[in-house]
């Protein structure tokens, strides 16, 4: 049972990671920030990764652990509406030992409904409602999914800011993509659109203009503990913004708010809880970008180059997958061969590649490659996963190879790195004494300091590379991660205009690495 639910999981997947770009642009509402579709993906990515480890093969546990892997992996305020989707559904479905389609769509919508203090019409809240109604009347999956593509077609008659940006709502057209590729999946029958929205930057007026949100940050996070009260939590966070949800239940809670103050917040869940999945994230910054890349392109833009990187770690894979890149699995050495990297270029659909080798260990094994490829291959000599990162956001496939090379190393230019890792013996790394046991602080691969506690290691870096003024604040959190949670609600205190992005990326020997920009 287990595999054929991963096979459907995985069907929503691929359903949605090919229209992300598309869903991206078409978001305004609730905030045109732009990153619906690259939400929606990651929230179905976790519950794939979730399904492919070991774990239950029986319905009800299934449908608890696919459900709780949605409201941990949920991101942004479309993630955490789809976890509360999937939460109704998994218990529709783990509550019986058949199918009942019109109930288990049921079952989503009311969730989804209870999870929104005020629900708008017109959004994913519309699409799955309907498709509920659509199933209740007797259609069958096919009819289903038909009555989605209306829907989706109607959102801007249902709510103005969509009519006039001249596009459908995001939400659900990202939601109902997901279902799509499930169904597709269960029918075994390719699902497709009769007629796909538009994206906006086909039907959007250049100088079309949308109001900021009233508050500047997107904040994220994962509150756990014993006894934990939405209403008590949700209450408290209502004084600080808006576009709030609070979602789980006693032992976990999902948390979204706008708000100007993302240290207030994550200090109410610190008091609480221990902190997880925290995201912090520039809506203003997110707007002017969607705006720039919707005015500067008139026309959908067609692939030029292809990105191929080097990383460790599941959640870090996930993260240049976001971003459009073929991955190498670098191990726990973090050293494939010129070979594994050769194949990964040929994936490429594209005339031209960029390589990101991510350790300095891979940069002659990129090179060897990029010499022996049948396309041009660029290779951008990253030395660490933080700097590669940095230069995936700034890769435009719409632009050639050497053109994104120069752009990219700009970016890594401007980048500043810190590792943290347990040291296996005494030594000395550049002139630091170090004792087996201790934690290790090194900046752009020098040795800096050492602690006997890892957060003391990572506070040492942190206020290193904050020591001059910096945009964004990356940490990737590895296997021996330690909680960090006090630390960053103290950072995003004191530096308020500081976009930290803290992600799950599960890399091997380093229990946290940093960027700064």
């Amino acid at each position: 049972m287990r595999g054929r639910v991963l096979d459907l999981a995985r069907g929503g997947l691929v359903s949605i990671e090919a229209q992300r770009g598309r869903i991206d642009d078409l978001n305004v509402f609730p905030v045109p920030d732009g990153d619906t579709g690259t939400n929606l993906t990651l929230t179905v990515r976790a519950i794939v990764e979730a399904l492919e480890a070991p774990g239950a093969d029986d319905r009800a546990g299934l449908a608890h652990e696919v459900a709780r892997a949605a409201l941990m992996g949920a991101r942004g305020n479309s993630g955490v509406i789809l976890s509360q989707i999937v939460r109704g559904a998994a218990e529709a479905l783990g509550g019986t030992e058949s199918l009942d389609l019109a109930a288990v769509l049921r079952g989503a919508s009311d969730a989804a409904y209870r999870a929104v203090k005020s629900p708008v019409e017109g959004t994913m809240l519309t699409a799955v409602r309907e498709l509920a109604e659509a199933a209740e009347a007797g259609g069958e999956i096919a009819a289903v999914i038909a009555r989605g593509d209306d829907c989706v077609r109607r959102t801007p008659e249902l709510l103005p800011v969509l009519a006039d940006a001249g596009v459908v709502d995001a939400g659900a057209a990202g939601f109902l993509e997901i279902v799509r590729g499930v169904a597709s999946v269960w029918t075994g029958e390719v699902l497709v659109a009769a007629a796909a929205p538009a994206a906006p930057r086909l039907t959007m007026a250049a100088d079309l203009a949308h109001d900021d949100s009233e508050f500047q940050y997107c904040t994220v996070f994962v509150v756990e503990g014993e006894g934990l009260d939405a209403d008590s939590l949700e209450h408290e966070l209502a004084r600080l913004g808006d576009s709030l949800l609070v979602v789980g239940d006693s032992a976990a809670l999902k948390v979204h708010v706008h708000t100007d103050d993302p240290g207030a917040a994550l200090s109410l869940g610190v008091a609480r809880g221990t902190l997880a999945g925290i995201e912090i994230a520039n809506m203003h910054a997110q707007t002017r970008d969607r705006e720039r890349r919707l005015q500067a392109v008139p026309d959908l833009p067609v692939a030029t180059c292809g990105l191929v990187v080097v990383s460790a770690g599941a959640g870090n894979r996930a993260l240049f997958e976001s971003l459009g890149a073929i991955v190498v699995d670098g191990g726990e050495t973090m050293n494939p061969s010129t070979a594994e990297i050769l194949s990964a270029v040929e994936l490429s659909p594209t005339t031209e590649v960029v390589v990101l080798p991510n350790n300095k260990n891979v940069v002659m094994a990129a090179e060897h490659a990029a010499a022996n490829a049948q396309r041009v291959v660029r290779v951008v000599p990253t030395v660490s996963m933080q700097a590669g990162l940095a230069a995936a956001v700034a890769f435009d496939a719409s632009a050639e190879a050497d053109a994104n090379v120069t752009e990219m190393a700009e970016v890594v230019e401007g980048v500043r790195t810190g590792a943290v890792a347990r040291a296996s013996r005494d030594a000395e790394f550049g002139g630091v004494d170090v004792r087996a046991g201790e934690w290790l602080a090194l900046q752009d691969g020098n040795a800096v300091a050492t602690d006997p506690e890892p957060v003391g290691a990572v506070r040492a870096l942190v206020e290193r590379l904050l020591s001059e003024p910096r945009a964004i604040l990356t940490v990737l959190l590895g296997e021996e991660a330690p909680d960090l949670s006090d630390l960053l609600a103290e950072v995003a205190t004191r530096f308020p205009d500081l976009e930290l992005d803290v992600h799950e990326g599960g890399q091997p020997h380093y229990a946290v690495l940093l960027s700064a920009e």
